[in-house]
């Protein structure tokens, strides 16, 4: 991957992120009462920290990406299991799982492209 591929995957980054969370947050709005304010805080935390992780491997020095990227990778396993509960207490349908899990799959695409230059290249 070069250089132009790399920061390209990093931009591309953004607004699949920022798609993704629009489309959760919606979600997250119509879960019963209950729910909202316990799996759907922390889902919501979840999702700005790793907005801001993001944000934050266009701003830091190349050796320390690695760190952020992997911080990423976490967070998207846990919003996995955020949706796996959602779905087994069927707080949302199949559909609405379906599309979640795919945008997290096209995330985590990306971002393990990116992890492997990183990782090939410290």
């Amino acid at each position: 991957m070069s250089k132009e591929q790399k920061k390209e995957n990093r931009l591309q980054l953004i607004p699949k992120a920022e798609k993704y969370i629009e489309y959760i947050l919606q979600i997250i709005f119509k879960l019963p009462r209950v729910e909202k304010y316990s799996i759907g805080t922390e889902y919501k935390l979840s999702l700005y920290q790793m907005m801001k992780n993001i944000m934050m491997i266009s701003k830091i020095e190349k050796k320390n990406v690695l760190y952020y990227l992997n911080e990423i990778d976490g967070l998207l396993n846990t919003q996995r299991i955020y949706l796996r509960i959602m779905k087994k207490n069927r707080w949302i349908d199949e559909k609405k799982f379906k599309v979640a899990m795919e945008q997290i799959y096209e995330i985590g695409k990306i971002l393990g492209g990116i992890i492997k230059y990183y990782a090939k290249n410290n």
